[in-house]
């Protein structure tokens, strides 16, 4: 059998301390756990009582007592200190599980995983989340890039970017692009609408109306778009938009376009064509494939 402990000291400033703790409802739940530990204590309970009564163990009565007789009431607020794990993992092993993760990689698969790096090193799966959160590391992801092998990009990142950042005065600036092979779908049976208790219906099978493809400016000001559909892609399509364009916006304001190096955006029949609305000074952005297509409009 346990020997019974003696009675926890209390000064009357200390038991006025706890009970209020007890009281109050704002007090967290784990410091009055304790307040009622050391409360229980000072009146003469064994620990065993005390843990039965709260619902709690016995050592952590014992951890409770013996902190509050080294901190005393304040002690009850924080966390009591954790012994130091003795299985700590070496610098040096630590060090080679990194380099491990960077610059090696299993023989049956892509990439490290915590447990197969756990087996060869003979260590715990824990152990390699630790050290992976600790450093950073992440061998399931992978982020995808890009790098540009157009000898201008600088020069059209630079137009793009001063758009958006300094756009100029009496200028309009428009995102242009377009989607491809729409597929104009219809449904072999009409659907049912939506009521209360019923989502809508639709058949699983489809009827095939042919494709068609989107042109549309994004204005990056206000958010309004300009769109048309077309049965074909080419440089003509192209052309029709753009004078849709031409027609949509206001009269005496530049244009710039922001578009991507598409072939269609590039073919050179676009200048001769566009001789009517486009300045001698906009044609060699034009000839050029630059992004930024600029256009100087004629006054109303």
């Amino acid at each position: 059998m346990w020997q019974s402990a003696d009675a926890l000291p209390l000064t009357l400033e200390q038991k006025n301390q706890l009970e209020n703790w007890v009281r109050a409802p704002s007090t967290p739940q784990k410091i009055v756990l304790r307040a009622r530990i050391c409360l229980l204590a000072h009146q003469g309970l064994p620990n065993r009582r005390i843990a039965q009564n709260l619902k709690t163990s016995r050592p952590t009565v014992i951890l409770w007592r013996n902190h509050f007789l080294k901190t005393g009431v304040a002690g009850l607020e924080h966390e009591s200190p954790r012994k130091t794990s003795s299985q700590r993992t070496e610098k040096a092993q630590i060090k080679a599980i990194v380099d491990a993760t960077l610059h090696t990689t299993p023989a049956d698969a892509t990439h490290w995983s915590c447990r197969t790096l756990a087996e060869r090193f003979g260590v715990s799966h824990m152990t390699i989340a630790r050290i992976w959160d600790s450093h950073g590391l992440q061998p399931h992801r992978v982020r995808n890039f890009k790098l540009s092998r157009d000898k201008q990009f600088v020069e059209k990142l630079t137009d793009v970017v001063g758009l958006y950042l300094n756009p100029p005065d009496k200028a309009l600036v428009l995102c242009v692009d377009e989607k491809s092979q729409i597929q104009a779908l219809d449904r072999t049976q009409p659907g049912l609408p939506m009521k209360k208790g019923r989502c809508g219906t639709m058949t699983h099978d489809y009827l095939r109306h042919g494709t068609t493809t989107l042109f549309a400016a994004l204005n990056t000001l206000d958010g309004t778009v300009i769109g048309s559909c077309f049965d074909r892609h080419r440089h003509e399509e192209f052309l029709k938009f753009l004078r849709q364009v031409d027609r949509d916006t206001p009269i005496g304001m530049d244009l710039h376009l922001i578009v991507d190096n598409y072939a269609t955006h590039k073919h050179p029949m676009r200048i001769p064509t566009l001789s009517d609305t486009v300045s001698n000074s906009c044609r060699t952005a034009f000839q050029s494939c630059r992004t930024v297509i600029g256009a100087k409009r004629r006054a109303g």
